[in-house]
C-alpha cells in the first residue's frame, strides 16, 4: 500500500487526517452498534487502528520530513489532534460498556492468542483510562492527558525546530578533514559555521582538535530549545497527578505496568547489580582520558566535551584507528548493499529498489523486501538519511503502514521509513560513514526488520509494538554484525580504490570495540536515572537539580549553564520511564546474539528462528516468550557482562 507522498500539502495533510478520523469515527459507531462477537465488536477496533496508523503515516509523519515548512506546521497540528482523539477514544462509556459486555459473553472466553489478547488489551486500556474512577476523576484524567499530547508534541517540534551554531576560523577547524570543511557553510569573511546537525557536531566533537570550541558547541548542544524546560516541568508535574488518580506512587509504576520489567524496583536492582562493574571499567579509563588530555592541557580537569575527542585520540593513538581513514572504507550506497546482503542471507530476503519512490524529498529512496524462499514481495521500506532544515535531527524508524490481515483473509504488506542524518554525498566523493554511524544504521535497520518482518493477523500487536523495553533489542542484536571479522570483510571496500579494508585494520576495530565503554554504559545508566528520577516517587523534583546531581554518574562533571534534558526527546517521546529499555534491552539483545556467536554468525537457520520467533512475532504474546523461543532457555545477562569484560 505505496503512497504518492510527492504530491502532499499543507491542505492535503488536513484532508488526510479528516478523512482517517471520519473512517474510524464510523468503526468505532459500528463496534458499538454491532453484535457481540469478534466480528462484530473487536474486529472494527482492530480496522480503526490500521486506519489511524496509515493516516499518521501518510499525514502526521510529515512533520518529522517534509522540506516545507508550512506542511511541518500542519503536520504538526494533525498529529495533536489525532493524539487526541485517541486518547478521547478510550475515555468513552459508550465503546467500553460495548466491549465490556463482549468480554463476558462465552464467544469471548472462548478467544486464544492474539484475539483474546486483543480483547485482554483493550480492557486493560479502559481500566487505565479511568473505568474504575468517580466521573470527576475521569474528567480530570482526560483533561490531563490531553494536554500532555499538547506538551510532547510542542516539546519534539521545538527540537526539530531548533537551530543554532559556532562560527569558526579555519585554523579552529584543525583536526577536521578537508572533505567535512568544504561542506561546511560559509560564515562571516573568512569563517564557517559549524551547526548541532549530527554530521557536523560530532566530527567535531570528535576531531576538533580546537578545546574551547568544543566546550562551546556542546553547551549550545545541551541547552537546546530553552523553551522545553517549562514543557518538560509541566509534563512531569501532570503525569505525577495522573498516577496519584490511580492510587499510585509515581508515573513510572503507571508506566511500567505495560512494559516488561512491571514496576520501578526491577530496573532499580537491575542498575544496582550493574552499576559497580561498570564504575570498576570507568575509573581506569578515566585516568588514561586525563592522562592523555594532560599531555597538551598540563594539570586541566578532564570535561565532558573532552571525551568524545580523548577517545577518538586513544584510538588512533593505540589502535591505529583514524576515524577518516576508516570511514573511507564506509561509503553509504555500499554499507546499504552489504547488509542487504548480510540480513538476506540470514534471514532469507532480497531488496531490489523502487525506480520511483514518489517520496517526500527526492534524496529518498524506496526498497521492496521480498522473501527469497516464495519470491514475494512482503513490504517496503524508504530510506531518508541526509539533513536538511526542520526534518526530525536524530536517527529512529517509523511504521507507516502496519502489516496485518483483513477479516477477510487479505495481507496488507507493511510500510516503514528510516530517517537518519548522515553526511550528504558531494561533488568529490560519496556519503563516508565513520564506523560508529555504520552501527546506526544498522541498528536502526533492526526496527525496519522487526516492522516488515511481522507476520501478526491484528494491528494492535504488527511490527514492533512489543512491550516498550524490548523495542530495541532487534536493534541492539543488529549492532554485532557491524564488529564481526568475517561481515566487515565482506563490504568493507574502499570508495576510490574497491580495495577490500585490510584485514589489520578490521582487527584493530574490533580490539577497540570496547574502549571507554564502561564511560558509554554509564552514562546510558545517567539517561536512565534522569528518566526514573523525573518520574520515580519523588517527583515532581527541580529539574534542574535533578540534572546537575544525576550527570555525575558518568563520571564526568556536570556542563554549568546547561540544561541537557531539554533537547533529550525520548523524554517525551515515548520512553518516559522506560529509557532504561536502552541497557536492559541491550542485555537480550546480547544474549540473543550468543545463539548465534555458538552457531554461526551467518548462519541462515539460526536467522530462520529468529525471524519466527522473535521478527514476526510483534506483541503477539509477551517478550520473555519471544526469548525463552527463540533461546530455548531463560534468558540472562551472561553474554552482556562477558563482552563488556565483566563476566
Amino acid at each position: 500500500m505505496l503512497y504518492d507522498f510527492s504530491t502532499t500539502t499543507a491542505d492535503k495533510v488536513v484532508s488526510l487526517t479528516d478523512s482517517g478520523i471520519a473512517q474510524a469515527e464510523e468503526l468505532v459507531a459500528s463496534a458499538i452498534g454491532g453484535e457481540r462477537t469478534f466480528s462484530g465488536t473487536m474486529a472494527p477496533l482492530d480496522e480503526m487502528s490500521a486506519v489511524l496508523n496509515i493516516t499518521s503515516g501518510q499525514a502526521a509523519f510529515m512533520a518529522r520530513v517534509h522540506a516545507d515548512s508550512e506542511v511541518r506546521d500542519r503536520a504538526t497540528e494533525q498529529e495533536e489532534r489525532m493524539s487526541k482523539w485517541g486518547t478521547d477514544l478510550v475515555f468513552r462509556d459508550d465503546l467500553f460498556a460495548a466491549v465490556k459486555e463482549y468480554s463476558e459473553t462465552e464467544d469471548a472466553k472462548g478467544l486464544e492468542g492474539e484475539r483474546a489478547r486483543l480483547v485482554e488489551f483493550w480492557m486493560r486500556d479502559f481500566r487505565r483510562a479511568g473505568h474504575e474512577l468517580t466521573d470527576s476523576q475521569r474528567e480530570e484524567l482526560q483533561a490531563l492527558k490531553n494536554r500532555l499530547v499538547e506538551l510532547e508534541v510542542a516539546f519534539g517540534r521545538n527540537i526539530d525546530e531548533y537551530r543554532d551554531h559556532v562560527e569558526v576560523t579555519r585554523e579552529q577547524l584543525d583536526g577536521l578533514p578537508d572533505p567535512y570543511i568544504d561542506a561546511l557553510e560559509k560564515g562571516e569573511g573568512d569563517t564557517y559555521k559549524v551547526s548541532l546537525d549530527y554530521p557536523e557536531y560530532f566530527p567535531f566533537m570528535r576531531q576538533g582538535h580546537d578545546r574551547q570550541i568544543r566546550e562551546l558547541l556542546e553547551f549550545k548542544n545541551y541547552t537546546t530549545a530553552p523553551e522545553n524546560k517549562a514543557l518538560l516541568e509541566e509534563a512531569t508535574e501532570i503525569r505525577a497527578k495522573i498516577a496519584a488518580l490511580f492510587g499510585l506512587q509515581s508515573w513510572a509504576h503507571y508506566a511500567m505496568e505495560v512494559k516488561m520489567a512491571k514496576e520501578p524496583g526491577v530496573v532499580e536492582k537491575f542498575y544496582a547489580e550493574l552499576q559497580p562493574g561498570l564504575q570498576r571499567l570507568a575509573g581506569p579509563e578515566r585516568e588514561q582520558l586525563k592522562t592523555l588530555l594532560n599531555e597538551t592541557h598540563p594539570d586541566e580537569d578532564l570535561q565532558p566535551w573532552d571525551y568524545f575527542y580523548l577517545d577518538t585520540q586513544m584510538r588512533m593513538r593505540d589502535y591505529g584507528l583514524d576515524p577518516n581513514e576508516v570511514a573511507e572504507y564506509f561509503p553509504l550506497q555500499q554499507v546499504i548493499e552489504g547488509m542487504f546482503e548480510i540480513t538476506g542471507e540470514v534471514f532469507g530476503l532480497d531488496y531490489r529498489e523502487v525506480p520511483d519512490a514518489k517520496a517526500w524529498h527526492p534524496d529518498v529512496q524506496l526498497f521492496e523486501i521480498i522473501d527469497r524462499e516464495s519470491g514475494k514481495g512482503i513490504a517496503h521500506f524508504y530510506a531518508d538519511l541526509f539533513p536538511r532544515d526542520g526534518k526530525y535531527t536524530h536517527a529512529a524508524a517509523f511504521d507507516l503502514v502496519k502489516g496485518r490481515r483483513r477479516e477477510d483473509g487479505t495481507w496488507v504488506k507493511p510500510v516503514a521509513a528510516i530517517v537518519a542524518n548522515f553526511t550528504k554525498p558531494s561533488d568529490s566523493q560519496p556519503s563516508l560513514l565513520k564506523h560508529d554511524e555504520v552501527t546506526t544504521l544498522f541498528h536502526e535497520f533492526g526496527h525496519i526488520l522487526h516492522a516488515t518482518l511481522t507476520e501478526v493477523d491484528l494491528t494492535l500487536f504488527a511490527g514492533f509494538d512489543a512491550e516498550w523495553d524490548f523495542v530495541e533489542a532487534p536493534s541492539q542484536i543488529m549492532e554485532h554484525w557491524c564488529w564481526d571479522v568475517q561481515v566487515l570483510a565482506r563490504f568493507a571496500r574502499h570508495y576510490e580504490t574497491e580495495e577490500p579494508i585490510p584485514d589489520t585494520l578490521v582487527k584493530q576495530l574490533v580490539a577497540a570495540r570496547n574502549l571507554n565503554e564502561g564511560s558509554f554504559n554509564l552514562r546510558q545508566m545517567f539517561l536512565g536515572k534522569l528518566d526514573l528520577g523525573m518520574h520515580g516517587p519523588d517527583a515532581p523534583i527541580d529539574l534542574q537539580q535533578l540534572y546537575e546531581t544525576t550527570y555525575p554518574i558518568t563520571g564526568f562533571p556536570v556542563h554549568k549553564g546547561t540544561f541537557f534534558p531539554g533537547g533529550f526527546g525520548h523524554l517525551m517521546g515515548g520512553y518516559d520511564a522506560g529509557y532504561y529499555g536502552y541497557l536492559w534491552s541491550k542485555v537480550y539483545g546480547d544474549d540473543m546474539f550468543s545463539v548465534f556467536e555458538a552457531e554461526g554468525v551467518l548462519d541462515p537457520e539460526v536467522g530462520r528462528r529468529y525471524r519466527q520467533e522473535v521478527l514476526s512475532r510483534g506483541g503477539s504474546r509477551d517478550a520473555m516468550d519471544h526469548l525463552r523461543a527463540f533461546l530455548g532457555r531463560e534468558p540472562n545477562n551472561e553474554a552482556f557482562l562477558r563482552y563488556l569484560g565483566l563476566g
